[in-house]
């Protein structure tokens, strides 16, 4: 029976390539305390696992699974990218640049010291890093070195042997030195931190509610306006105005005659009126708290709250909207919720870059083009609202291919481009030009949303499971030389490969406090992005009880996923002079 289903994964590869995609991401989800070996490790050493049977798989899938992974990668990045290097994410875009060297820097030495072939040294880079991708490119660096096919192969066998024993504490030890040690070094009350940071901005409100919660943030109430209180014969926009730290709409009036009004900034409230008000639940409790403490004394008329079903039922909506307009790129949260525009509406939820990193909701919050937030309101309020931020990001399933395709063609063709400069062959590859097409392509989309849509499902789709393609080809391929490389550079490599991935850390974390002087609750979220590792940033802001951190990551995750994954081909060409 054995030997029936051997042979038939060698006759049939693609069965044996998709037995390890089964085998990697059912047993990369288990986690014990939060650490687990994740999809990317647990494919690989599936890969590892059926590989011992001798199974061929031909070249051209690996690298075409690891072209639509590339272009995802890039275009997922692309508009934070594009921004960190152009606009207000300047200093962290620099910082990111030093991150990286620092982490290209540390296995070059290394190899050297230990003497690694190119092979261990591009796999323990890349594990120790956990930038999967960059064997990709290393790979095809190492192709183009002119070696002879059998030195070529044990290079690249030799590779995924390095990754895989270095991985593990690349992910679990940067998170702590990051969000444990960090704060111990840079002497940073972390919470504390966050706190002044949100008073600073503006201040917060935690997330909470939602479908499963009895407490909702944003509510509708109906009260009457009493003849002689302080908002009889007001405009809605006056009566709303006499709250200018809150966010308060009159949405709807009931007249003394029965008749149901669609209110306007300019709807006149009338005593013995109906209105129907939205806002955040404890603003509105306060108000009607304040109103009726004060008429106690007989000096304002009591507010009366009244059960009006039918003046309270008016349609809403939630949307998410993909913010591509201009006039709002760079702009705060407090600026835009005085825009005309943004009446009647209120802010749930932003998220940002490639990994949808949560934003902190709070007054000098920026927003900036390939945001997604979501909003609430009336219809016909989000509508005019959608229109001043960007586009609806309406559930689809609708990739444009043809976008997808193209794309990849051009950014492969100027890859594969060959000049030479002082005799040395230098190339992006066909790789790194599906990289950089994928950049141009996502930060396209930004501005001009009307094609090249690919839903989020679909990026995760080209993003995950190309990788992994890429990764099973891998293990598989190395599968026979795979043990006993293991057994011959085990404790060694892994532990020259902890210190490729701690040295690196702890230069940044200086490098970022004392001479970028980045405030204290973003700067262990900057380090985070710079070396690409979102474990760290989960740790950190649970430490920080709050998402403040998320705000310096994405902008660094951005560029150090792009140089990172660029530095795979970068270091093969730095060993190999």
């Amino acid at each position: 029976m054995f030997e029936w289903f051997a042979t038939t994964l060698r006759q049939y590869p693609e069965i044996a390539l998709f037995l390890v995609l089964a085998l990697g991401y059912y047993f990369g989800k288990f986690t014990f305390k939060g650490i687990g070996l994740g999809s990317v490790t647990a494919t690989l050493l599936a890969g590892v696992l059926i590989g011992q049977l001798g199974i061929t798989i031909q070249t051209p899938l690996k690298a075409t699974v690891f072209l639509l992974f590339l272009f995802a990668v890039g275009y997922g990045v692309g508009p934070q990218f594009v921004r960190g290097v152009a606009k207000d994410g300047l200093p962290q875009a620099i910082f990111s640049v030093v991150q990286c060297l620092f982490c290209l820097a540390a296995p070059v030495v290394i190899a050297k010291l230990a003497g690694y072939d190119l092979g261990y040294a591009a796999g323990l880079y890349s594990g120790s890093q956990t930038i999967s991708a960059s064997m990709g490119l290393a790979t095809d660096a190492i192709n183009r070195i002119g070696m002879p096919p059998e030195q070529s192969k044990a290079l690249l066998d030799s590779m995924p042997i390095a990754y895989a024993v270095t991985y593990m504490f690349g992910t679990v030890g940067s998170a702590l030195v990051i969000a444990l040690l960090g704060p111990v070094l840079l002497r940073i009350n972390l919470p504390a931190a966050c706190k002044e940071y949100e008073q600073q901005q503006g201040g917060g409100q935690a997330e909470l509610g939602g479908a499963n919660s009895a407490w909702h943030r944003w509510e509708v109430r109906a009260f009457e306006v009493q003849a002689g209180g302080p908002v009889a014969g007001l405009r809605a926009a006056e009566a709303e105005g006499m709250l200018p730290d809150a966010r308060i709409f009159v949405l709807r009036v009931r007249h003394h005659n029965g008749a149901i009004e669609e209110a306007t900034s300019d709807t006149v409230l009338n005593a013995g009126d109906v209105v129907a008000i939205a806002g955040a639940r404890d603003v509105i409790v306060k108000v009607i708290g304040a109103r009726t403490a004060a008429a106690g004394t007989g000096q304002v008329p009591t507010p009366k709250e009244v059960d009006d079903p039918e003046l309270l039922s008016m349609p809403l909506e939630g949307v998410d909207v993909y913010v591509t307009t201009k006039d709002v790129d760079g702009k705060t949260l407090a600026e835009l919720a005085k825009s005309p525009g943004a009446r009647g509406v209120f802010l749930r939820k932003i998220t940002r870059g490639a990994v949808a990193t949560s934003i902190p909701i709070l007054a000098n919050t920026k927003i900036y083009r390939g945001d997604i937030v979501n909003i609430v309101g009336r219809t016909q309020d989000v509508a005019i609202t959608v229109k001043l931020l960007g586009v609806p990001d309406r559930p689809t399933d609708v990739a444009d291919v043809a976008f997808i395709g193209a794309s990849i063609t051009i950014g492969a063709l100027v890859g594969a481009l060959v000049f030479k400069v002082a005799g040395i062959p230098i190339t992006l590859s066909t790789a790194g030009g599906a990289l950089i097409a994928g950049l141009v392509a996502g930060w396209f989309r930004s501005v001009r949303p009307t094609f090249g849509r690919i839903p989020t499902s679909t990026v995760w789709f080209m993003n995950s499971v190309g990788l992994n393609m890429f990764i099973a080809v891998v293990g598989i391929s190395a599968g026979p030389g795979f043990v006993n490389g293991l057994k011959t550079q085990g404790v060694g490599l892994f532990l020259w490969g902890a210190a490729a991935s701690t040295v690196p850390l702890i230069l940044g974390l200086f490098v970022a406090k004392y001479v970028f002087r980045f405030h204290d609750a973003l700067t262990l979220g900057i380090v985070s992005g710079a070396r690409t590792t979102t474990a760290s940033l989960g740790l950190v802001c649970d430490l920080a009880k709050s998402q403040v951190p998320a705000l310096g990551y994405t902008v660094t995750y951005a560029v150090g996923n792009t140089l990172l994954t660029i530095w795979g081909m970068v270091l093969v060409l730095i060993l190999s002079k």
